[in-house]
């Protein structure tokens, strides 16, 4: 199995987990303590169900990031050799700057008193 394929599956599989707990948490802090003890009773670890979720979260989003910056670094692209070889003996192209002419002045038009003076 290539580094590649181990990154994939670590990454697929806590991007999942991720999801699951995100799913799992109520938007307005209620989440799955309220589904157990009701609104405002703390039953037991009840209260200590979302406190696990915000932390699982925190730590699922870190472990992710870890991974695609680790995966980033450490697999190398394939075909990235032969490019490089491929490149190796390829002429170089020598860049030209096309030169512009400077900028004619305007020619002068006679004005419209001194043609009707003829």
């Amino acid at each position: 199995m290539s580094t590649f394929s181990i990154f994939m599956i670590l990454i697929i599989l806590v991007s999942l987990l991720l999801v699951l707990a995100i799913m799992v948490q109520n938007p307005k802090g209620g989440g799955l303590s309220s589904s157990f003890g009701g609104g405002g009773q703390n039953i037991g670890g009840v209260q200590k169900t979302s406190d696990f979720l915000d932390k699982s979260t925190w730590t699922l989003s870190t472990i992710l990031v870890a991974l695609i910056l680790l995966s980033s670094t450490t697999v190398t692209k394939p075909g990235a050799a032969a490019d490089s070889r491929a490149l190796d003996g390829a002429p170089e192209v020598e860049q030209t700057i096309p030169v512009t002419p400077p900028a004619q002045e305007p020619l002068q038009t006679p004005e419209s008193g001194d043609e009707n003076q003829n």
